[in-house]
């Protein structure tokens, strides 16, 4: 399968290593703001039949005035990452990435950004992606992000607690998550920004060659050594079409003996944002700020944000759209700086 055709459901496989205390006090002392990665327990994901620990990491940059302006509180962007990607690799902590948080903030800083926190939280999980949905099999994600995780910055750091302060914005799969979050959760954020967003799209002409090796991974040991396309069927299935009579993974895949499933398939469309926006106009009509964006190169990824652009446009709803030249991840450091904070920094309410 073409390269560029797996980005038409998740981001580029980037394998996970640990995080050493050693690039974690790094991290703290030679930036503007001041990084922490804390663990944030999330009720709602206790019990998933997938095992994956309801004690999640959560990645945190503070403002240079945090520290010195004791009684000021700070708006909040809320920051969702790509599929098999993590927190520690956007923030620096486990070696060289495509984009680093600490110095994109505080290059935005130096331009001119208002100071806000940063927050990302770890969602890499035993199928090396939550997809921020919600299911019996990983948990839910949709309500881990948008009330546990609120709720432990708004009672632990001095936060604007209120809608209007909080943004929130990813990439690839985090695009993904922050339009279905957006959607279905219109009352937590204020402004949503998607980069590279994956999986706008529902995909009923599947061929069923696509999923004969998924069907037969069994192990947390198979996911691991699996191929990329094999990964993101299982991670699809276990967010959209969990199944809890159907161990040891708990899935449905929309191909059985062969042959494709429609009742399956029909499940894996009902959460493909381009088939969802109609239902949901009024939750985006709420927003004080949308956009979202793709590199040129960045294919089918990019044609499915111009027909997100389209449909709403069609609905008259106000948005921000832009392809611009690069691919899924050669901009992502640069337009983080320059388009995603300043877009939150003019949108999310500062008192």
């Amino acid at each position: 399968m073409n390269r560029n055709r797996l980005f038409a459901i998740l981001v580029l496989p980037l394998m996970l290593s640990p995080v050493s205390a050693n690039a974690q006090q790094a991290v703290r002392q030679h930036y503007a703001g001041r990084y922490e990665r804390v663990t944030v327990h999330g009720p709602t994901l206790v019990g998933n039949l997938d095992g994956d620990s309801a004690d999640r990491e959560v990645s945190i940059y503070l403002p240079p005035a945090y520290a010195k302006q004791t009684k000021r509180r700070f708006p909040v962007l809320y920051l969702l990452h790509g599929f098999t990607d993590s927190d520690g690799r956007w923030f620096g902590l486990e070696g060289a990435h495509f984009v680093h948080v600490p110095k994109a903030v505080d290059a935005a800083y130096a331009a001119g950004l208002g100071e806000m926190i940063v927050v990302m939280p770890n969602a890499f999980t035993k199928f090396e992606g939550s997809m921020y949905s919600s299911s019996i099999a990983i948990g839910d994600w949709e309500t881990f992000i948008t009330r546990d995780l609120v709720t432990f910055m708004d009672t632990h750091y001095r936060t604007l607690a209120k809608r209007e302060s909080r943004g929130l914005a990813g990439h690839s799969m985090g695009g993904y998550g922050i339009l279905r979050l957006g959607m279905k959760a219109p009352g937590v954020f204020s402004a949503l920004y998607a980069m590279s967003p994956c999986c706008l799209a529902p995909n009923p002409q599947s061929d069923p060659q696509m999923f004969a090796r998924a069907a037969t991974v069994r192990t947390a040991q198979d996911i691991a050594a699996a191929d990329f396309m094999t990964k993101a069927m299982l991670a699809s299935a276990a967010a959209w079409s969990p199944n809890p009579k159907n161990p040891p993974l708990y899935i449905n895949l929309p191909v059985s003996d062969g042959q494709l499933r429609p009742e399956v398939l029909a499940e894996w469309t009902a959460n493909a944002p381009l088939a969802m926006l109609h239902q949901y106009l009024p939750a985006l009509r709420s927003y004080r700020g949308l956009a979202f964006d793709a590199g040129d190169q960045d294919q089918p990824i990019a044609s499915t944000v111009e027909r997100l652009h389209e449909l709403l446009s069609g609905y008259g709803l106000q948005h921000e759209f832009e392809i611009y030249p690069g691919d899924h991840v050669n901009r992502i450091d640069k337009r983080l700086t320059t388009k995603v904070l300043p877009f939150f920094g003019s949108r999310l309410a500062t008192r």
